[in-house]
């Protein structure tokens, strides 16, 4: 049977599969097992992730970097990210791991939110060219009437959801890189491989 995504506000098809799966895990965990089979789940909760890639194949969220970077962005809507460096994901993953006291919990793996404006911002300083026109939200909800992509974000105009990570941060010492590094990683990234 195909994935058939549900009518649902921007991010809420990803935070519905993350809950399943945790859900999922949490049924295996809790199957009556002997001690010594027995399992523990830790949860690693991530924000937008950007960073560098392995290869060519640059993800989902790299992707809107490279938009930015090769001006294929007609404006930035007042969009906000809860960036984390890919790096630092695989870090607390590799931490909760090894720390028994991580057992059973969920850990949130986010940088307070930068908007787009600002994520052009971090762009434009370090030298590349990009278009730091914002996109007013008038034109988007005009835009949405036609454009299906568009109506999907327009719930998300203007919100900034921040989150809390002190968890991660006092529990496994997690201590995450800057949302500038994450952006220009995963710029140079990009260029490194031929893609902006």
């Amino acid at each position: 049977m195909a994935f058939r995504p549900f009518p649902c506000r921007c991010g809420q098809i990803a935070t519905h599969l993350d809950r399943c799966a945790e859900r999922k895990g949490l049924n295996i965990v809790e199957t009556p097992l002997p001690d010594t089979q027995r399992l523990e789940l830790v949860t690693i909760n991530p924000g937008f992730i950007l960073g560098p890639s392995l290869d060519r194949d640059h993800g989902v969220s790299n992707e809107l970097v490279r938009k930015m970077i090769k001006r294929d962005l007609p404006g930035l809507p007042d969009l906000y990210f809860p960036l984390v460096h890919v790096l630092d994901v695989a870090q607390l993953h590799w931490r909760a791991m090894c720390a028994p006291s991580a057992a059973g919990q969920r850990f949130c793996c986010a940088l307070p939110v930068l908007s787009l404006p600002e994520i052009g911002e971090i762009l434009a300083q370090a030298g590349y060219r990009v278009s730091l026109r914002k996109m007013p939200n008038w034109t988007l909800r005009i835009a949405g009437l036609f454009d299906r992509q568009v109506a999907v974000i327009l719930p998300e105009l203007g919100k900034r959801d921040d989150f809390d990570c002190s968890r991660a941060k006092q529990i496994l010492g997690w201590q995450p890189r800057t949302a500038q590094s994450a952006v220009l990683d995963a710029a140079s990234s990009l260029q490194r491989h031929g893609l902006a």
